[in-house]
């Protein structure tokens, strides 16, 4: 496997129904798949708006079986790019048990497992304990195609403890799909999760949507990036206002040099180095 993993992102606009949402973003993974990408995530509830803002049981109706339908539906594409897939979603494990999901897709279709968000606000714009529970899942690592990936969601990212579980269960590049506003936390945005990545030495790929929508004032700010584990961008970070498909090259060997070159990554993994113990 090449250390070299080329990876994309989707940030984009509510295009006003579940349908055209979903179809928007295969043709964001065809248009991925073509400039090589072999990795994409896609935004929070990517094929809804962020009914959060409002708390009306109407809305559950955005939440399906995972795996279900536009998991399979997904599977089936991802076979055809020869891409891996995470698929940020409103799940339903049964009913009235309800959770903020990302379904997790290898590049042969095949569905991984599933990662479930821990961290659940309740406040003015983000009533999210209206549609959710916690997650229960733990923080699994995939091992993909394109190495060992893990995702944490939105809020979660407030919240150090997740990361770090990511990181001691090998994860390479981490994904944060998320859906925050304009001047809520837009510093915070380009600071906490830099600083993750260096604490745990891999890559990040933030996703944040954009726009606003029909159901609240939230002013969603893009700015998506990638970030390395020396806590630098790769690349420029997303438009403020704009849908865009970013795409960067992820040198994964990066992350080896930097568990050499810094002693605290030794120190507190202990697996990753060998200590003899007596007995």
């Amino acid at each position: 496997m090449s250390d070299i993993v080329r990876a994309a992102l989707v940030q984009t606009t509510w295009t006003g129904d579940k349908e055209s949402m979903i179809k928007a973003h295969e043709d964001y993974a065809r248009d991925a798949a073509a400039q090589g990408a072999k990795v994409i995530c896609f935004q929070e509830l990517f094929y809804g708006p962020y009914f959060c803002q409002v708390q009306e049981a109407e809305y559950y109706e955005y939440a399906e079986s995972i795996p279900g339908p536009t998991t399979e539906r997904f599977q089936a594409l991802a076979a055809e790019l020869g891409m891996v897939m995470v698929l940020p979603m409103y799940e339903k494990e049964q009913e009235g048990v309800l959770y903020n999901t990302a379904a997790v897709v290898d590049a042969d279709g095949s569905y991984l497992g599933k990662y479930r968000k821990h961290h659940i606000p309740q406040v003015k714009g983000f009533w999210e304990k209206f549609y959710f529970r916690p997650g229960n899942l733990g923080y699994p690592v995939f091992d993909t195609a394109v190495g060992k990936v893990g995702v944490y969601i939105c809020y979660d990212r407030h919240f150090p403890e997740g990361w770090r579980e990511l990181g001691l269960g090998g994860a390479q590049i981490v994904f944060n799909p998320s859906a925050t506003s304009r001047g809520l936390s837009s510093y915070l945005w380009q600071l906490e999760q830099p600083a993750s990545a260096v604490a745990n030495e891999y890559y990040i790929g933030a996703i944040n949507r954009v726009g606003t929508e029909s159901l609240g004032d939230n002013d969603f700010y893009g700015q998506s990036y990638f970030v390395d584990p020396e806590g630098k961008f790769v690349g420029e970070v997303g438009d403020t206002h704009n849908p865009e498909l970013i795409v960067r090259d992820l040198d994964l060997g990066l992350i080896k040099t930097v568990r050499e070159r810094w002693q605290f990554y030794r120190d507190r993994r202990p697996e990753s180095y060998t200590r003899t113990v007596e007995l």
